[in-house]
């Protein structure tokens, strides 16, 4: 029931939103159009940003489902990009409406979990310190959230398949030339 309520919360606010800016959008708009109490609101969401997070974090989480390894990084990539691009409208009025801080830390995380899948990939029969395949990890997340907030500011004009080629022929290869850089066991090839 509760995953329900969330989802019901989701289309009520995605719909408001077409009518009218984020910042000007209630608690009591979002559960008078669904029909719930604002205790209830309140029972699953702290404000309406919790829920702005909670729908991001959602949305990304089903368009990176078995998407962090090497060989499909890129459809992971890709579908963060078709996920914002069918929310457009949520997406944009959020990005206005919010810091790009909150858009950012929003999209670090889901970034990062991408990201580490294929770090981890890369580094399997290799001894890298810990502390190392996070700051490469971290390294290539602040490139794609920056290329993606960028697209984003920009209207989502450009077509993220070509975008995700681009960014691919880019770093292919560098991963691993990078778990090697910071490889510990380099004595023991």
């Amino acid at each position: 029931m509760s995953q329900t309520t969330k989802r019901a919360l989701e289309a009520s606010l995605k719909k408001l939103l077409l009518q009218k800016p984020l910042n000007k959008i209630t608690i009591n708009d979002i559960a008078e159009d669904c029909g719930i109490s604002r205790m209830t609101f309140y029972y699953h969401f702290k404000d309406i940003y919790d829920l702005v997070e909670w729908i991001c974090i959602e949305d990304a989480k089903r368009a990176l489902e078995g998407k962090s390894t090497h060989d499909n990084w890129q459809e992971g990539f890709l579908n963060i990009f078709h996920a914002v691009q069918d929310n457009k409208s949520f997406v944009l009025n959020v990005y206005r409406c919010v810091s790009r801080e909150r858009i950012e830390q929003y999209l670090y995380p889901l970034v990062h979990h991408l990201m580490m899948g294929v770090v981890e990939e890369m580094a399997v029969g290799m001894m890298v310190n810990d502390s190392d395949k996070q700051f490469v990890a971290s390294f290539y997340e602040y490139a794609f959230v920056g290329v993606m907030l960028e697209w984003i500011k920009n209207g989502m004009k450009e077509d993220p398949n070509l975008i995700v080629e681009r960014t691919s022929k880019l770093i292919q290869g560098s991963v691993l030339r990078a778990m090697e850089t910071f490889r510990t066991d380099k004595s023991l090839q």
